[in-house]
């Protein structure tokens, strides 16, 4: 089946190399109305403000259906839902969509919404690299409580020695955690981290081999962080990814909504 913007690309390649070929003749062969010449489509005039409205939201970030319609509409209530879903998804704003795949944890870890803050800290590593080549690790701490990111910390290299000492002064900040949850990467699994573990009395929820579902609380920040974070920016050194890094997080935790908290911030739901 032919549909009518396919009609209308037909129509204008046999002008552009017939030009001999009258329209109303173009538009017999074609089985298409003679009125398309002449008129104009208002729906793009209507759509301007919607449209503008998505690109403040958005912001060169990456940004789904659902929270680019909450984020509008609290700037802007008189906009509806539908149209704003229809000029996200016709205007090219939509994400690409992967097929999810259901992962079942049935490990004796699994992870668990503590009822107050600070009774655990979720912590992982992501890998990216400086605009010469150089590699960057970033080291995240989210309190799956409230979703909040405690700490973002980008650095060349993080050996036990470096994750103690951020942990240390995330800790003066925010008070201690009664367990920390991780992979078993060799930072965390060193004889200097599991020490300072004892000699702080926190304990150690390290998840299974080849288990990433049991840390999920952090793993879902890094989807999003890889996305608005690493994807959207190129580093030139360890301050400007810092610098972006803060900014990132202060967005993380205080405009941007989460379905898991009934849409609210980690700020917000915690207060």
């Amino acid at each position: 089946m032919v549909t009518s913007e396919q009609k209308e690309q037909c129509l204008t390649y046999i002008k552009e190399n017939y030009p001999k070929v009258k329209h109303a003749r173009a538009c017999n062969l074609m089985n298409c109305s003679r009125k398309k010449k002449y008129y104009k489509k208002l729906m793009p005039l209507k759509d301007a403000p919607v449209k503008s409205a998505i690109e403040q939201v958005i912001n060169g970030s990456s940004k789904g259906r659902k929270k680019v319609i909450r984020l509008v509409q609290s700037k802007h209530p008189e906009m509806g839902a539908s149209t704003i879903r229809r000029v996200y998804k016709n205007e090219g704003f939509a994400l690409m969509k992967w097929l999810k795949k259901r992962i079942r944890s049935s490990g004796k870890n699994q992870a668990v919404v503590p009822m107050q803050a600070n009774e655990e800290w979720d912590v992982d590593f992501m890998h990216d690299s400086l605009a010469n080549g150089r590699g960057i690790r970033s080291f995240n701490i989210i309190d799956p409580f409230n979703r909040e990111c405690k700490g973002m910390s980008i650095r060349h290299n993080f050996p036990a020695v470096r994750v103690i000492e951020y942990l240390e002064q995330l800790i003066e900040k925010y008070c201690k955690p009664k367990f920390i949850r991780s992979d078993n990467g060799p930072e965390f699994r060193s004889k200097l981290f599991q020490l300072w573990l004892n000699k702080n009395d926190i304990g150690w929820n390290n998840i299974q081999k080849g288990k990433p579902a049991q840390n999920c609380f952090v793993e879902r920040f890094n989807n999003p962080a890889q996305e608005d974070l690493f994807d959207a920016n190129i580093f030139h050194s360890l301050e400007q990814a810092n610098e972006q890094a803060t900014y990132f997080r202060y967005e993380y935790n205080h405009i941007r909504p989460h379905e898991s908290l009934n849409d609210k911030t980690p700020i917000e739901y915690a207060a």
